[in-house]
C-alpha cells in the first residue's frame, strides 16, 4: 500500500481539454494566426503553458515578443474561462474520497501555472488534497523533480511509499526522476504505448484500477 499518491492535473484527475484547446483557439484568432483542431492539443499540453504556446503558433510566428503576447493573452483568457467545460474524470472524486478515507496523503503537481492549478483544484475537489504545486518563475518544471520532492518531503514520506499518477510521458520521466512509482492514467491525453514506453511501472484504465494499486489490493 503507498502511503501518499502524487496526482498531474490536466489529463489526469481533470479533463481540461476542451477549455485549454478553447483559450488557445481565442488566442490565435486575436492574433490572426490559424487555430488548431482540438484533438492536436493532446500532444501540445502536459509541459506547461510557455510549451503550449511555443508550440501552438506558426514557426515563423515564435520570436520571443510573440510568444510573450500570446503567452498574456492565453493566461487572460483561460484564467476568466477554465471552468467553463472542464469536468473530473469518471470515479476520480470517489478515488480521492476512498483514498483519503484510508489515510492516504494526497497532493498534485502540475505544470500547469500555480496560481491556476491552485484555482482550478480548489473549484473542482475542495478541501480533498493537503498539497498543491504547480509551475513557479525559477523552478524547472516537469519532467525536473524539484515539486515532487519538495511535496514528498514535506509529506514525511519516503521514495517507497510514494505513487505518482500521470497520463503522459512527461509524468512517467518526473516520476523516475523523483526515483518514485509510476501509475500511467490509460483515461487521459495521451496513449497506453506512450505510459509503457515511456516505462511506467503500473497502467489504470481506469479509477477503481488506480485504487486497487495504491490500497495493495489488485
Amino acid at each position: 500500500m503507498y502511503k501518499a499518491v502524487l496526482f498531474d492535473l490536466d489529463g489526469t484527475l481533470l479533463d481540461t481539454l476542451q477549455d485549454l484547446a478553447d483559450a488557445a483557439n481565442h488566442t490565435l484568432r486575436a492574433l490572426g494566426l490559424p487555430e488548431h483542431a482540438r484533438g492536436e492539443y493532446r500532444r501540445m499540453v502536459g509541459n506547461g503553458i510557455p510549451k503550449l504556446i511555443e508550440r501552438m503558433l506558426p514557426a515563423q510566428s515564435r520570436g520571443p515578443a510573440s510568444q510573450a503576447l500570446a503567452l498574456e493573452m492565453f493566461r487572460r483568457r483561460y484564467a476568466a474561462h477554465s471552468e467553463d467545460a472542464t469536468i473530473p474524470y469518471p470515479g476520480i472524486p470517489a478515488l480521492l474520497q476512498t483514498l483519503r478515507a484510508a489515510g492516504v496523503q494526497l497532493g498534485v503537481v502540475s505544470n500547469k501555472d500555480d496560481a491556476l492549478a491552485r484555482q482550478v483544484v480548489e473549484h473542482y475537489f475542495p478541501g480533498v488534497f493537503d498539497a498543491v504545486a504547480g509551475r513557479r518563475d525559477g523552478v524547472a518544471a516537469k519532467p525536473d523533480p524539484t515539486l515532487v520532492n519538495e511535496m514528498r518531503e514535506g509529506f514525511g514520506r519516503a521514495e517507497g511509499e510514494t505513487l505518482y499518477v500521470g497520463d503522459s510521458d512527461v509524468d512517467v520521466f518526473t516520476a523516475q526522476n523523483a526515483r518514485l512509482a509510476c501509475c500511467g492514467a490509460l483515461w487521459g491525453f495521451r496513449t497506453k504505448e506512450e505510459l509503457a514506453g515511456a516505462g511506467a511501472d503500473y497502467l489504470a484504465a481506469n479509477a477503481d484500477e488506480l485504487a486497487q494499486i495504491v490500497l495493495g489490493t489488485m
